[in-house]
C-alpha cells in the first residue's frame, strides 16, 4: 500500500486533502469563535437589560453570596469611609496596576459594602472618596479567594477577600463587592484623577451550541477528506495486488504447461 500511496497521482491527491483539512479545521475554529462571541453578546445583553435594584433587597450582610447574583446590577446609597485599600497585580487595557476599593456604609442596613471604585497604575494616584451621601451603581460580584502566593507590600491587599476586610472595617459587612460604574451625584472628572472605572465582568457565558455543532461538522468533514484519500489508496492497492496475483497465477499455469 505504501508503494501505491507514493505514486505521484496519489501524492497530489494527498496534498489536496491536506489543504481541505486545513481549510475545514480553520472553519471549525472560526465557528467556535462565533459560538463564544454570540454567547458573550447574549450575556452582556442580558446584563444590560436588568434594571439595578437596591443591594439590600437581594443580599444580607454576612450571608453567603448566591451564585445567580454574579454581575447583577445593584444600587447602594450611603457614605464612603476614608479607609480605602488597593489590591495589587491587577490589569486593565494591557496595563498592570491596582484596584481601588473603598467602604460604603449603606444607609438602609448600616452594613459596609466594599466598592471597587476603579483602577490606578500607582498607589500614589488614589483619588479621595466622595463626601456626603452618594448612590453607587454597578455590578455585584462575590468576594475573591484568599491569595496563596507571596504577600504584597505593606498596605496593599492581594485579593478582595472579605475575611480580611471584616477585620479592617468595623461593623457588619456584605459578603460581596461592587464594580462601580456610576455614582450620584456624579463626581467631577478632575476629582477622579487618573483612575479608570473597571468594567463588570461578563460572568459565565458558555457556548452557543448550534455554532459549536457546526464546528464539529467542519472537523468531521476534515476527517472524512483524509479517510477518502486513504480509501482511494487502499482500493487501488488491493486492485494492484489482485492483478499481480492473477498474473502470477497465469505465469504459474504457463510454466506447468511447458513442463508437461
Amino acid at each position: 500500500m505504501l508503494r501505491t500511496a507514493l505514486k505521484p497521482r496519489n501524492l497530489a491527491l494527498l496534498a489536496v486533502a491536506v489543504l481541505v483539512v486545513i481549510a475545514f479545521v480553520q472553519l471549525g475554529r472560526w465557528q467556535l469563535g462565533v459560538a463564544e462571541d454570540e454567547a458573550l453578546r447574549e450575556s452582556l445583553d442580558r446584563a444590560r437589560s436588568q434594571q439595578p435594584v437596591p443591594v439590600q433587597t437581594v443580599l444580607r450582610p454576612h450571608s453567603d453570596f448566591p451564585g445567580e447574583l454574579g454581575t447583577r446590577p445593584v444600587t447602594a446609597t450611603g457614605e464612603f469611609g476614608t479607609d480605602q485599600v488597593v489590591v495589587a497585580n491587577r490589569r486593565l487595557d494591557g496595563r498592570t496596576g491596582f484596584w481601588v476599593v473603598a467602604p460604603l456604609r449603606v444607609a438602609s442596613s448600616g452594613a459596609t459594602l466594599p466598592v471597587l471604585r476603579g483602577f490606578v497604575t500607582s498607589p500614589s494616584d488614589l483619588p479621595p472618596v466622595p463626601t456626603g451621601t452618594v448612590t453607587v451603581t454597578g455590578g455585584l460580584a462575590p468576594p475573591e479567594s484568599p491569595y496563596a502566593g507571596d504577600a504584597p507590600p505593606q498596605g496593599q491587599l492581594a485579593s478582595v477577600d472579605t475575611s480580611v476586610l471584616v477585620g479592617r472595617w468595623p461593623g457588619d459587612l456584605y459578603n460581596a463587592f461592587v464594580f462601580q460604574q456610576e455614582e450620584e451625584p456624579a463626581a467631577a472628572p478632575a476629582s477622579l484623577g487618573s483612575m479608570q472605572r473597571v468594567p463588570t465582568p461578563s460572568g459565565e457565558t458558555g457556548f452557543k451550541w448550534r455554532n459549536a455543532a457546526y464546528a464539529l461538522q467542519w472537523w468531521a468533514f476534515a476527517a472524512f477528506a483524509l479517510y477518502m484519500w486513504w480509501r482511494i489508496v487502499r482500493d487501488e492497492g488491493r486492485q494492484e495486488a489482485a492483478g499481480r496475483a492473477a498474473a502470477d497465477q497465469v505465469d504459474a499455469s504457463g510454466d506447468n504447461g511447458r513442463r508437461e
